[in-house]
């Protein structure tokens, strides 16, 4: 892998290219990332980048003794945390994630990764957590039919026969019955990056992107890239 960076879901559009076709569009925050650590074969038996995501917000605390007004400052990051940060000189990150380069050892502390590394044009993965649809049935979940919606049938949403009584006297794993529908990781391959806003940090891909907005999606070069 040669690239790779963090980008937050901003929500869908539409532009136009040259030829003025229409063409919708995922609009992403791509960054800025922040190195946090690079692990080395030596140190941690295998080569990455760890980047960061996303500053957290300072937390203001007052407290009230014996008439007086004391104020706590704290960075939204543990103690431990903080000086993993602080080694790196970079604020308490969000996210924090690791990316097996090929060039790791061209990354240094503090670094910063931006949207500028893909261009349009490029292939990318993303990947991330699907929308929750809480509990549903096999219907809307599995996509299987439903029965008759006549007044004397006592079918009608049901998912159907579960295995016959006597032979297995069991129901198989993998059965498909209702349940918890969505909120899992989903990865889609090979789409396209329509545009590329450097100044704001944009990347512009063609169609949908997993996950509901202001979720963290992790884009990566497509493995599938010139198949």
């Amino acid at each position: 892998m040669k690239k790779a960076i963090l980008a937050t879901k901003v929500g869908m559009t539409q532009i136009f290219n040259e030829e003025g076709s229409l063409i919708p569009v995922t609009v992403l925050q791509a960054g800025p990332c922040a190195v946090t650590q690079v692990k080395t074969v030596e140190n941690d038996g295998y080569e990455a980048v760890q980047v960061g995501f996303v500053d957290k917000k300072e937390k203001v605390v007052n407290k009230d003794a014996a008439g007086k007004k004391s104020i706590k400052r704290r960075h939204g990051v543990n103690k431990a945390e903080k000086g993993h940060f602080d080694k790196a000189g970079v604020s308490g990150k969000r996210y924090v994630r690791e990316f097996k380069f090929e060039n790791c050892a061209d990354y240094n502390l503090g670094d910063e990764i931006k949207a500028d590394i893909f261009e349009a044009g490029d292939k990318i993965d993303a990947t991330a957590i699907s929308k929750g649809k809480g509990f549903q049935g096999a219907i809307k979940r599995l996509g299987q039919h439903r029965g008759p919606m006549a007044h004397g049938s006592k079918f009608h949403r049901h998912q159907g026969s579960n295995g016959s009584c006597s032979t297995p006297s069991r129901v198989f794993k993998g059965k498909g019955m209702p349940g918890h529908m969505g909120s899992v990781k989903v990865t889609i391959q090979n789409l396209e990056v329509v545009k590329v806003d450097v100044e704001n940090n944009l990347l512009l891909v063609k169609g949908a992107v997993p996950g509901p907005k202001k979720s963290l999606v992790t884009i990566k070069e497509s493995v599938k890239a010139g198949k």
